[in-house]
């Protein structure tokens, strides 16, 4: 662990990016437009970031399509591919400190979680799909005395990635990597909360070899450059990974142009159920903590519903109290820091609302409930605990993305698997206990996409990730993703 004072200096010693990357150039935007990228670590200015619009949408979309039809990238020899994206996952990994210092100063992340969590991360995503690409293979079918036929996997073409700002280059590695890997062409969108370190991707993929076009990264708002990139009728299709009302407006522009692909991945409000026979209440206690408040509540996985059965509720609650006590905020680029700041003063504002609805509406506080650190200038909430929340309360309902728990209590299973489905969402959900039979019968009848027994988010890169209902559809990560960015075309040979 390094100290406060050397992530500092690497901070004011580095060149903090803000061009766009279209056509293998880093340039200004088109009109010239720049907008203020503000850290959450104190609310000051960082840097200053070109404003991307539809000029340079349409740009970037046009130079994506050249390096397709030109196969530049898409011709490539697949050991060719491989090289490339390996050499730019090495290059990552030589700067993996100047991209962890601008993820946190971008979205005030823990420097010790970026450092040692989402970087690390994403140049694992980007090597599994490196060497996954070789490893994808068609079909032959059933054989006929005059035919042969088969099926293959080819590229669909420019692929639009616009990414939130959570996990900004985790979340847009599980979306670049392996549409590059199935030989497409990108244009990227990073949330204007967090551009920075998507435009160091885009700087590294030239170092490391990949043609002009193949990697276009323009920063802006998502009304503005989001949007041109939606309706964009040279995209093949829109990975998106964000709000549900941004998911309804893409689904949206895409009858409204080409009916381009649309893949979206929108948030849940995951349940985390405790059953009486939890096989271990201190661990169970601390991911149920971690769960919730990793990454002060801005995960779209987290555990924001605890439902914990009666006979074991106070007990629990007292383990969980303990744990969260000494999850507290601090300067994200001090290594013992365990929570960092909220993405904007707007996000800050929304938990705090959600806070105070909480309050109105019965809900008995726990632990936390206010703003914390307010005279560094930077934008964070104490982990906030609620208890006796009945599941309409709003916080049972709707995605806070904040650090606040609701606590509701259930008598028998079948009760938290009603109430775990009672919910718009479906992305994950969670479960303890020791009965084998219940385990698989709740896994098999709660609605989510993600299913963990005996601890929390507990898979990785191989296993895929996604939602039912209105969590979206579509999956990232492991090979599923690969044949998400393919079309399958069936060829016949007759003799």
């Amino acid at each position: 662990m390094t100290s406060l004072a050397h992530f500092e200096a690497v901070a004011g010693s580095m060149k903090i990016p803000g061009e766009a990357v279209i056509d293998g150039k880093l340039v200004a935007s088109a009109s010239g437009e720049t907008f203020d990228n503000i850290t959450p670590r104190n609310g000051r200015l960082l840097n200053r970031v070109a404003r991307g619009g539809a000029a340079d949408i349409d740009a970037a979309v046009k130079s994506a399509r050249r390096a397709f039809d030109d196969g530049s990238w898409r011709k490539l020899h697949y050991r060719e591919k491989k090289k490339t994206l390996l050499k730019l996952a090495e290059l990552m990994e030589r700067d993996i400190e100047t991209l962890a210092v601008l993820e946190s100063l971008d979205v005030g992340k823990p420097i010790s979680n970026a450092l040692g969590g989402d970087i690390p991360n994403s140049i694992r995503s980007l090597r599994y799909y490196a060497e996954a690409l070789d490893k994808i293979y068609g079909e032959v079918g059933p054989e006929a005395p005059d035919r042969i036929s088969f099926a293959v996997h080819e590229p669909l073409g420019v692929i639009g990635a616009i990414v939130p700002w959570n996990f900004p280059l985790h979340m847009a590695m599980w979306k670049v990597a392996p549409a590059l890997a199935m030989g497409n062409s990108v244009v990227l969108k990073p949330a204007e909360q967090s551009p920075l370190t998507a435009l160091k991707l885009g700087e590294l993929a030239l170092e490391a070899g990949l043609p002009a076009g193949a990697l276009n990264v323009v920063p802006g708002f998502g009304a503005e450059a989001g949007k041109a990139l939606a309706l964009h009728n040279d995209v093949d299709m829109i990975a998106f990974t964000g709000s549900g009302a941004v998911g309804k407006l893409l689904m949206q522009y895409s009858g409204q142009s080409n009916l381009k692909r649309v893949s979206l991945e929108l948030g849940g409000k995951s349940p985390h159920i405790i059953f009486a026979d939890c096989p271990d209440l201190d661990r169970a206690a601390t991911e149920a903590a971690w769960g919730i408040f990793y990454n002060s509540g801005q995960v779209c996985t987290a555990g924001s519903r605890l439902l914990v059965q009666e006979s074991i509720a106070d007990d629990f609650l007292d383990r969980l109290i303990k744990v969260s006590r000494k999850i507290v905020a601090g300067d994200p680029l001090e290594p013992a820091t365990a929570s960092g700041a909220m993405v904007s003063e707007e996000q800050m504002k929304t938990a705090l609302r959600y806070i105070e609805t909480a309050k109105q509406e019965g809900g008995s506080l726990a632990l936390g409930g206010r703003r914390a650190l307010a005279d560094s200038g930077g934008f964070y909430v104490e982990p906030t605990v609620f208890d006796q929340v009945k599941p309409e309360n709003t916080i049972a309902r709707e995605e806070v993305f904040g650090p606040v728990l609701a606590v509701t209590r259930f008598k028998e299973p079948d009760e938290a698997i009603r109430i775990a489905n009672d919910t718009n969402y479906g992305l994950a959900a969670g479960l303890w206990t020791k009965d084998i039979s219940l385990a698989h019968r709740a896994a098999r009848e709660i609605r989510a996409g993600l299913v963990w027994v005996n601890g929390w988010d507990s898979c990785d890169i191989t296993m895929p990730f996604g939602g039912f209902k209105q969590s979206g559809f579509g999956r990232d990560r492991s090979l599923h993703a690969l044949h998400k960015y393919a079309d399958l075309k069936s060829v016949s040979i007759t003799f």
